[in-house]
């Protein structure tokens, strides 16, 4: 067995594997870019070396700086993870070259499956259900766009040597054809340095399903049981259980053998996932990902085993520990993913400090987390903070546990998803199985949170904003009258104003005080009555009419977070000296919520553009945005270039009316 490990990753997934080899006693190595020098990954694991700069090729990307860094620190093999080099062959040999272990199946393997093109021409002559495409060598532009409408519309353009859905597009008019074929090159060359494409029919609502196999040097293959990862997003997994549910037993048995058989054909080793979509009928094969993969801890869940574990041992040069017959599936499991992304504004990916992050502590729940309290989510990788895995004897129940634990994760500082998976995962749709990959993206309403704010929310946010730092003294702590801050005047009775934006409205609360209690509040023009107000370090209760309230609360000025009844509120303290100054940088400019580089800026000074016309393209945590024409109008100036860097709300163009 190997002495030391070098995982060439990050975040949550370099902690798992860090707590599975402490676990064998292997000495952890780390990597970290100049963004990452705080992170969780690199103060957990027993020595840490430095890559380069945030930008993943100068760092993540950089094969010699990873090599570099294995012979520094004394590191005997090198677990990739997934993402970045996880299905690079050239790394694979590099390292197996440089004297290292490669903790994944041999470079062959990884090339095999490396080009989706040549994957799926062997996996059809093998016998495997493929789906009718465009897999050939001509790899122009205009070639493509001629095999594109040459094989019919709707189709799915996919990067040949991607994974993990990113740089796909689906085109279901001709008009997108071209756009749509650009942007998928581009994506394709920024983020696996090859942009041949292939093309595919694309079916319009099928469930994503897949098989875990494991094989040995020795011969040895089996499965692990399958997974179902239906619920995405912009072809992103966000929700994945073992087993599938709602698979007819002919179905399943066929398709586990058919994972096997991919498998068997190139020779592998190591742990990987086969891929397929089901269209309730017939099942075809997508790709193999000869790596870990991100939800093979739904897996584990089931069988009680440990993938990492298998993986170094396999890599040592061991069998595999069990033979198919004695594999053992038990109950469900569920995992979703906890990303920083704001499902109120569009799914935007949100960067900067976690002023707070708490994960949830519970019966049969485990969280594999890449940050935590006071970390700093950077702008320069995916948005993933961790995952949340609930197992419970049945689906309905792993479900419900699920939601409960995402519902008792507090995170504050950022954007995050939490409360809107659990909505998901209490939603009847999913409960009896009638979502599909399409799902998110043509119903992106149904599982939005609260449209109108509930009174209550408001007054306890009002309430622990009097009291926090800053605020208010909690009466019980006075020594001195004028410590109580409740607006006292002789003969009246004391109103305090509290002004807020929650998702861009305004509002405001009237606390009325009388010997130094809130004794009502006024809120949208109707008073209510309140007692027994607390207000502790995070939590504040109160007695509105006749029913008593209790939210959890976090105050980072200007912001006041909430959490009351499986939601989470997020308040700006609106400050009236601000709206001048907001209002002016408004006019005429179009800025960016978020931070990224320029990826494309099809207009020029001058140009001419009409409503929702594109003017200009920023990539941020692996994904594209596009900058839309609010209104009619003439480009009157271009503030950043093709490949610029900008910051948060950096204003991009300057648009003229029309």
């Amino acid at each position: 067995m190997i002495k030391s490990l070098l995982v060439a990753n990050r975040g949550e997934i370099a902690c798992r594997i860090f707590r599975t080899a402490r676990r064998m006693n292997i000495r952890t190595v780390a990597v970290y870019s100049d963004a990452d020098a705080g992170a969780r990954h690199v103060r957990e694991a027993d020595e840490a070396v430095r890559l380069g700069p945030p930008p993943a090729r100068e760092s993540y990307l950089d094969i010699a700086a990873l090599l570099a860094a294995a012979r520094a620190s004394g590191a005997e093999a090198v677990h990739p993870g997934y993402g970045f080099l996880a299905e690079n062959a050239q790394f694979a040999e590099a390292c197996l070259s440089a004297g290292l272990s490669f903790i994944g199946p041999p470079a062959a393997a990884i090339r095999a499956m490396g080009s989706k093109i040549l994957a799926k021409t062997r996996m059809q002559a093998a016998g495997v259900p493929v789906l009718p495409g465009y897999t050939g060598t001509q790899q122009q532009l205009t070639q493509l766009e001629h095999e594109a409408r040459s094989l019919g519309l709707p189709l799915i353009i996919k990067p040949a040597a991607g994974g993990g859905g990113k740089g796909m597009q689906i085109v279901r008019e001709a008009a997108e054809l071209p756009a749509a074929l650009a942007a998928a090159r581009r994506l394709a060359e920024s983020a696996f340095g090859d942009g041949a494409l292939l093309l595919e029919r694309y079916l319009p609502a099928p469930r994503h399903l897949e098989v875990q196999v494991f094989a040995d040097a020795h011969g040895n293959l089996l499965h692990l049981g399958d997974r179902d990862c239906s619920i995405q997003r912009r072809h992103q997994k966000l929700i994945e259980e073992a087993p599938a549910p709602a698979v007819p037993a002919e179905v399943r048995e066929r398709l586990r053998a058919a994972a096997l058989v991919v498998a068997r054909e190139i020779g592998y080793v190591s742990a990987g996932t086969v891929e397929f979509l089901y269209d309730g009928r017939e099942f075809y094969f997508m790709e193999m990902n000869t790596r870990l993969q991100v939800e093979h801890t739904v897996t584990e869940a089931v069988t009680g085993l440990d993938l990492v574990e298998w993986q170094l041992r396999i890599a040592a040069g061991e069998r595999l520990p069990l033979a198919q017959h004695e594999v053992r599936l038990s109950g469900h499991a569920i995992e979703a993913r906890v990303c920083a992304e704001d499902p109120a504004r569009g799914f935007l990916p949100s960067a900067g400090r976690l002023t707070l992050l708490e994960w949830p502590s519970m019966e049969s729940v485990r969280v594999d987390a890449g940050f935590g309290s006071g970390d700093t989510v950077p702008d320069s990788y995916d948005s993933l903070l961790g995952k949340v895995i609930a197992w419970a004897p049945n689906r309905e129940q792993a479900a419900e546990r699920l939601a409960v634990a995402l519902t008792h994760t507090y995170c504050a500082g950022i954007a995050s998803n939490e409360h809107w998976l659990a909505r998901i995962l209490r939603s009847e749709r999913f409960l009896e199985v009638r979502h599909n990959i399409a799902l998110l993206d043509q119903r992106p309403d149904e599982f939005a949170g609260p449209r109108t704010l509930p009174p209550a929310a408001a007054i306890l946010a009002a309430l622990a904003v009097h009291v926090a730092p800053g605020g208010a003294v909690p009466p019980a702590m006075v020594v001195s009258p004028w410590e109580l801050r409740d607006g006292f005047t002789p003969n009246l009775s004391a109103p305090i104003t509290y002004a807020f934006l929650w998702q861009g409205q305004r509002g405001r609360v009237e606390l009325e005080y009388a010997q130094g209690q809130p004794v009502a509040a006024m809120v949208s023009g109707a008073r209510h009555t309140l007692a027994g107000p607390q207000v502790e370090q995070d939590t504040v209760a109160v007695r509105i009419a006749e029913r008593r309230y209790q939210a959890r609360y976090r105050s980072a000025a200007p912001h006041v977070y909430l959490w009351l009844e499986d939601e989470q509120y997020d308040f700006l303290l609106d400050d009236p000296r601000t709206h001048e100054f907001h209002a002016t940088a408004a006019v005429g400019g179009l800025t960016t919520p978020l931070p990224g580089v320029v990826v494309s800026v099809p207009v020029t000074v001058g140009s001419k553009v009409s409503a929702g016309e594109v003017l200009m393209v920023i990539e941020a945590m692996k994904m594209e945005h596009t900058i839309t024409a609010p209104h009619e109008g003439t480009v009157r100036a271009i503030h950043f270039a093709r490949g610029d860097r900008v910051p948060e709300g950096s204003e991009l163009l300057e648009l003229a009316p029309g």
